[in-house]
């Protein structure tokens, strides 16, 4: 049983911790999909935006996502 609980605990500790989604970058996409990228980018960006808002006003996590839709909702109308 020893060595089956040693391998288990060697194969938590060998796999790397998930990480948030990283920023899309478009110059490592293809040409053609560059614009498609640079909008999601530029989405990506508004949305950690709203996200460290959320975070400053400590906003409570059951009211995040409204907080969230708003902050979006708001930016879009700036522009």
């Amino acid at each position: 049983m020893k060595p089956f609980i040693f391998i288990g605990a060697i194969a938590l500790l060998a796999t790397a911790p998930a990480h948030a989604q990283t920023l899309v970058d478009p110059n490592k996409v293809a040409p053609e999909y560059r614009e498609a990228a640079e909008k999601r980018r530029a989405e990506q960006l508004r949305q950690r935006e709203c996200a460290l808002k959320a975070d400053l006003e400590k906003v409570l996590p059951r009211d995040r996502t409204a907080f969230l839709n708003h902050c979006l909702e708001t930016i879009a109308a700036k522009r």
